[in-house]
């Protein structure tokens, strides 16, 4: 066991070297002691199967020490320059924006509705209220112009690049400020949805704009939203269109429907087809005659999402709305509440209600908007972080969400 300024004296003769020595504070632990630029440097060492003195784990003290070095020269002679970096990007110039921008007039155009709902007509008032502040809220929704659909959907799914750090093999450059990106291992960041790479740093700031590749985008189950519709290049998931497509040709007077489980077996298979080959997958009655299954499989598909149709985020304000007494304030603070889900989201909720709402109006399926929201609450919409009583409690009123979406489906979207 050695001190400090042992440690010095052994190490000041040449620059780069390095030993390892248990803390006199503290035993049992160990610090790394490196020479650089005339001065002793101490880090705190760690092992769990790896060694690091940091986030980067390396499989050798000796690359540790080669990775530490390269990093603090680089940050010692560069440290302005790294400073400005990110001030003047190529990033809007060339490469990869250049590459995946949309065209202009799509960007700024909502999505359209199917075809079978003529778009609502415009407010000739102008506004919401004619008399007094009781009319300025909206008190009667009997005017679908009211809730435009232009109010919930953006003109545009913006989605945030998925970084994960990466150790590039080779030299590579960041894509976003176009200089080096240093170090051994994990020199930086990739994103795990279209390929992006940059420095760590630059990720803080790299705008919302990630376009999915097919060659990253591995599934269709369990694979995020609007991650999905954007590698398709879809207004809604295609596992969603194609299933609601079929139940309505051929499941619509089912007794049951939405309620009565198909084989899993045959669930799990129909998710495979997916997730193997897309929109070209066979769901049709050859395959599949219990329309069951189909319905079961368009569950599962809401059930495996990592984000959920109604977000983490608005589901607080899904819930509030739902413990609010008064059918009308009711129905306007579900309003409110779907402008908070991200487009690609409320475009998938809007298309999946309305097919709802016409399974709700087919008497023979015994299907009411309540049995739905019964289905469907706890399918559509989850709180990360419950407890199991208040989980439990929940459950109550994500019936009521659903079932006031498909009541007030003609009203909301």
């Amino acid at each position: 066991m050695i001190s400090r300024e042992e440690a010095d004296q052994l190490l000041n003769q040449a620059e780069g070297s390095y030993l390892i020595r248990e803390s006199q504070r503290q035993p049992g632990t160990y610090t790394l002691a490196l020479r650089f630029r005339n001065q002793t440097k101490n880090f705190r060492l760690y092992h769990d199967g790896k060694h690091f003195v940091a986030e980067k784990r390396f499989e050798s003290i000796h690359d540790l020490v080669t990775d530490g070095l390269i990093t603090l020269y680089i940050e010692t002679k560069a440290a302005e320059y790294i400073a400005k970096m990110t001030i003047n990007p190529i990033y809007e110039h060339v490469g990869y924006t250049t590459l995946s921008v949309e065209p202009t007039l799509k960007k700024h155009l909502p999505p359209r509705g199917p075809p079978d709902q003529p778009a609502p007509a415009k407010d000739r008032g102008g506004g919401v209220g004619g008399r007094g502040g009781t009319e300025e809220r909206i008190t009667s929704l009997v005017r679908r112009s009211t809730l435009r659909e232009s109010d919930i959907v953006a003109p545009k799914y913006e989605k945030v690049h998925n970084f994960k750090v990466h150790t590039f093999r080779g030299p590579h450059w960041c894509e976003y400020c176009a200089n080096f990106m240093w170090g051994l291992i994990a020199q930086g960041v990739k994103c795990a949805d279209c390929g992006l790479n940059v420095h760590k740093q630059c990720s803080k700031v790299v705008p919302n704009d990630c376009q999915p590749d097919l060659r990253h985008v591995k599934r269709v189950y369990s694979c995020d939203l609007t991650t999905l519709v954007k590698a398709h290049n879809a207004k809604r998931p295609m596992v969603v269109d194609m299933c609601i497509q079929e139940i309505e040709a051929r499941g619509l007077q089912s007794e049951g429907l939405y309620r009565i489980s198909g084989f899993s077996e045959l669930i799990e298979d129909v998710k495979l087809a997916f997730d193997r080959d897309g929109e070209k997958a066979d769901i049709s009655a050859n395959v599949y005659e219990d329309i069951n299954i189909i319905t079961g499989a368009l569950k599962l598909y809401f059930r495996e999402l990592p984000i959920p149709l109604i977000t983490y985020d608005a589901y607080p304000h899904f819930m509030e709305a739902a413990k609010i007494m008064d059918t009308d304030k009711r129905l306007e603070a579900l309003h409110e509440a779907l402008k908070l889900l991200p487009p690609a989201h409320c475009e998938t909720l809007r298309y999946l209600m309305g097919h709802l709402k016409r399974v709700s109006q087919c008497e023979e399926n015994l299907m009411t908007g309540e049995n739905l929201g019964i289905v469907f609450g706890p399918t559509l919409m989850r709180a990360p972080g419950l407890d199991a009583m208040t989980a439990l409690n929940d459950i109550r009123y994500q019936r009521l969400v659903v079932e006031g979406l498909v009541t007030g489906e003609d009203l909301l979207f």
